[in-house]
C-alpha cells in the first residue's frame, strides 16, 4: 500500500470551498517554513484528540535518530516510527534499549516508544500522563536543547501505535529539513468499537483492496473491521461450508494486516436463511466454521441474523422446538442458538471477545415480542448491533441510544448504514458527504459504531474518515473540519488535489434514506453559489453576477483532471472514473452556458445560441456516462453529479435566454 504522506501541516482559506482546509504535506508550507516553525498553531491532529496542547519549541529530525525501545514495545509501532522518521529526513535511524544510549547520543533526536510506566519514558513525559484506559497514549516533544526528546508512552500495545499515528502528523517542513512540533498529547478513544463492517451487498471488496482498508484503518485509528459482505456465498447462503483454501489463505493474511495495524478482524457467519436452531448438526457447523478463523488469530466473531424471516421455519424440527413461528418464537430460536456458541465456543477459546449478533429487528424503537425475548434470555455478554431508527437513519442521538440499551437490555453497538449504497435510492451515485447527523454524547450510551461503506472501498474513506474521528471523540467532532481533513488524506496532502477533491465531493453530497427526503443534500456549495449568482443577476449586475461564479464552474470542469493527476490515491480514481467522467462534461456544460449568458446579456443572440447547443450537447454526452461494468446491485446506472442543483441551473439559465 502506498501510505498517505499527511504529515506537515499548513492551513489556508481554499478560494473554490468556504471551508477552511488544513493540507498535510511538504509542498504545502505556506507561506513560509519559517512561518509553520515559529507559529504556536499545532498542525491538526486526527482523529482529534482527547487533549493536545503546545509543550515548548519544535524538535529537529536530525541524520542520525535514537529509538529508544524494548521487549515491552509494540513492534508495530516500533516500525511505523522508524519509517515515519526515515520519510522524515533522519538517514539513519537506531534502535537501543533503555540502559544502552550511548554517550555519543547528545545532540541527536531521541524517541522513546514503550509502556507509558517506562521509567525513561515516564521521566521524559514530565507530567504528561498516560490515560488509564485501554488503548490510551501519553505524548511529549521537547525541541530543548542539548538533544531533543520525543517521548511516545502507551497504556497497552495498541496505545503505543495510536501514539504514532499522531506523531506523524506533527511532522512540519523547516527551512533545512523536518521538525517535530513540539506538543504534549494525552489521549484515549471515547468508544471501544471503532471501524466498518464490510456488510453491502453486491460485489464484495477484492483482498487486495481488503488488505489496503486495514492500513487505512490504522492510519486513522479505527480498531474494528467486520467481514461480512452479504454476496460471499460462504457468509450465507453456504455458511455451513468451510471455505476453500486459497480463500481461507487469503483471510489469514487479512487476519495477519489487520492485527499489524491493532485491528480487530471480526469474522461474521449468517446462517438465518438456511439454519435449522435447534439441529446440533447444524451448531456444530457453525462452531467449525469459526474454529477454522480462530485458527488463523481471529479473535472476534459475530452471527448476524439480518434480513431473515421470522414467519416461517427452516426445519419442522423448530416448530417443535419453539412452537409456531413468529417473533417470539424466533427470538427464543436465535437467543439458543447465539448462547450456545457464546457459552461453549466463545467463553472457551483464550482471547476471544464476546459475541456479536445483529438482530433481525434492528432498526427502530418498537418494543416487541422478539425484543422483550432478547432482552429477558440473551446472554449479557453478547454485544447486540442496532442501526438507528431506521435502516438508514437521518440520524442518531442520545435519547434514541437511551432507548435502544433499554429496548435490549444493554448498551447496544450501531451498524451504521452511512455511506453504504447498495440500495435502490443510492442509483449511480457516489456519497462522498461526511460522516454527520451524528450526536454529540452518544459514546456514554453505546459499545461503538461500525459504518457499512460504499461497494466503492476507496471512495468510503472519505465518510469512515469521519467516522473514526467522531468515534474516537465524539464531543469533539466537527463534520465541517473532518470533510478537508479526509480529503487532504486522499490526496496525500498536495493542496490543488485538496481543493477539487471538495469541489467533486460537493457534487456527489447527497446522502439518501430509503425514504424520498435525503439526511445529507445534493451539493450546499454549489447550490450557494448559485443562489448568490440569482440574487445578483436580478438585482440587476448579471456581469457581476457571471464574474463570482465562472471560476466554480471552470473548477468543476478542471477537477477531474486534477484528481487524476497523480496525487489522489489511485484507488480513489478508479472508484470515481464515471463520476470524475460526467463530471467533467457538467462542468464544460456550465461553463459554456456562462459564455452562453454573457453572450446574450451582450446582445449576440447567434452568438449565445451556438453556445447553448454546445452546452446541451455536453449535458447529453454527461447524462450517457453510465455506471458500467457495476459494483453494485442495482447493476449498470446514469451517473448521478450535482443531480437537482447543477441540471436546474443549466436549465434555469437557458430559460432566460429565450
Amino acid at each position: 500500500m502506498r501510505r498517505r504522506d499527511v504529515t506537515s501541516v499548513a492551513c489556508l482559506l481554499a478560494t473554490t470551498t468556504t471551508a477552511l482546509v488544513c493540507l498535510t504535506s511538504p509542498a504545502a508550507a505556506h507561506p513560509t517554513a519559517e512561518a509553520a516553525r515559529t507559529s504556536s498553531a499545532l498542525p491538526p491532529v486526527s482523529p482529534t484528540p482527547q487533549s493536545l496542547s503546545r509543550s515548548g519549541s519544535d524538535a529537529t529530525v536530525t541524520d542520525r535518530v535514537l529509538v529508544v525501545a524494548d521487549d515491552r514495545t509494540d513492534p508495530a509501532a516500533r516500525d511505523r516510527l522508524v519509517g515515519e522518521l526515515t520519510a522524515h529526513g533522519a538517514s539513519r535511524v537506531d534502535v537501543v534499549a533503555p540502559g544502552g544510549v550511548p554517550p555519543a547520543a547528545r545532540g541527536l533526536l531521541t524517541v522513546r516508544l514503550g509502556p507509558a510506566i517506562r521509567p525513561d519514558i515516564a521521566a521524559a513525559l514530565a507530567g504528561t500522563a498516560a490515560p488509564d484506559r485501554a488503548e490510551g497514549y501519553a505524548l511529549r516533544v521537547s525541541g530543548d536543547r542539548p538533544g531533543a526528546t520525543i517521548a511516545l508512552g502507551g497504556a497497552d500495545a495498541t496505545g503505543q501505535f495510536y501514539a504514532v499515528q499522531t506523531l506523524r502528523q506533527l511532522f512540519v517542513p523547516a527551512d533545512d529539513g523536518w521538525k517535530v512540533a513540539g506538543a504534549r498529547a494525552a489521549d484515549f478513544p471515547s468508544m471501544p468499537l471503532r471501524g466498518t463492517i464490510e456488510g453491502f451487498y453486491g460485489q464484495p471488496w477484492t483482498h487486495a483492496e481488503r488488505l489496503d482498508q486495514m492500513d487505512f484503518h490504522g492510519d486513522v485509528k479505527a480498531n474494528t473491521y467486520i467481514y461480512a459482505p452479504k454476496d460471499d456465498p460462504y457468509h450465507r447462503s453456504k455458511w455451513r461450508e468451510p471455505y476453500p483454501a486459497a480463500k481461507l489463505a487469503e483471510l489469514g493474511e487479512l487476519v495477519r494486516r489487520a492485527t499489524a495495524n491493532h485491528v480487530r478482524f471480526t469474522f461474521a457467519v449468517s446462517p438465518g436463511e438456511s439454519v435449522c436452531y435447534s439441529d446440533p448438526a447444524h451448531r456444530k457447523d457453525l462452531k467449525a466454521k469459526l474454529q477454522a478463523l480462530y485458527d488463523l488469530g481471529t479473535r472476534a466473531f459475530s452471527v448476524p441474523l439480518d434480513d431473515i424471516s421470522y414467519t416461517r421455519w427452516n426445519c419442522e424440527a423448530d416448530r417443535a422446538a419453539y412452537g409456531a413461528p413468529g417473533r417470539q418464537a424466533a427470538a427464543k430460536a436465535q437467543v439458543d442458538l447465539l448462547n450456545d456458541v457464546q457459552r461453549t465456543f466463545v467463553a472457551t477459546h483464550e482471547g476471544a471477545r464476546p459475541l456479536q449478533m445483529v438482530p433481525t429487528e434492528y432498526g427502530d424503537l418498537t418494543d416487541t415480542a422478539y425484543k422483550q425475548t432478547l432482552r429477558a434470555t440473551l446472554d449479557p455478554a453478547i454485544e447486540v448491533m442496532w442501526t438507528g431508527t431506521d435502516v438508514v437513519p437521518p440520524s442518531i442521538t442520545n435519547r434514541q441510544a437511551e432507548g435502544a440499551a433499554r429496548l435490549f437490555g444493554r448498551k447496544v453497538f450501531v451498524w451504521d448504514n452511512y455511506p453504504v449504497n447498495d440500495y435502490w435510492n443510492t442509483s449511480g451515485r457516489l456519497l462522498l458527504a461526511p460522516y454527520d447527523k451524528r450526536e454529540a454524547g452518544l459514546s456514554r450510551h453505546l459499545t461503538g459504531i461500525v459504518a457499512n461503506p460504499m461497494n466503492q472501498p476507496h471512495a468510503s474513506k472519505v465518510a469512515v474518515f469521519g467516522t473514526a474521528d467522531f468515534t474516537w471523540n465524539d464531543q469533539a467532532y466537527d463534520a465541517r473540519a473532518n470533510w478537508p481533513r479526509a480529503m487532504a488524506y486522499l490526496a496525500g496532502g498536495d493542496r490543488a488535489a485538496t481543493e477539487a477533491l471538495l469541489v467533486f465531493g460537493d457534487l456527489e453530497h447527497m446522502a439518501p434514506t430509503f425514504g424520498a427526503t435525503p439526511w445529507q443534500p445534493q451539493a450546499p456549495e454549489l447550490a450557494r453559489r448559485i443562489a448568490t449568482f440569482w440574487t445578483s443577476w436580478d438585482a440587476g449586475d448579471p456581469a457581476g453576477a457571471l464574474r463570482d461564479l465562472r471560476p466554480y464552474a471552470e473548477s468543476i470542469e478542471k477537477a477531474p483532471a486534477t484528481i487524476r493527476g497523480g496525487a489522489v490515491e489511485d484507488g480513489f480514481v478508479t472508484d470515481a472514473a464515471p463520476w470524475l467522467d460526467a463530471t467533467e462534461l457538467w462542468g464544460r456544460a456550465t461553463v459554456t452556458v456562462l459564455d452562453a449568458l454573457d453572450a446574450w446579456r451582450a446582445g449576440d443572440r447567434d452568438g449565445a445560441a451556438q453556445l447553448l447547443a454546445a452546452s446541451r450537447s455536453f449535458q447529453e454526452q454527461a447524462r450517457a456516462v453510465r455506471v458500467d461494468p457495476p459494483r453494485n446491485t442495482w447493476g449498470s446506472a446514469q451517473v448521478k453529479v450535482g443531480d437537482g442543483v447543477l441540471d436546474t441551473f443549466l436549465a434555469r439559465a437557458e430559460g432566460r435566454m429565450r
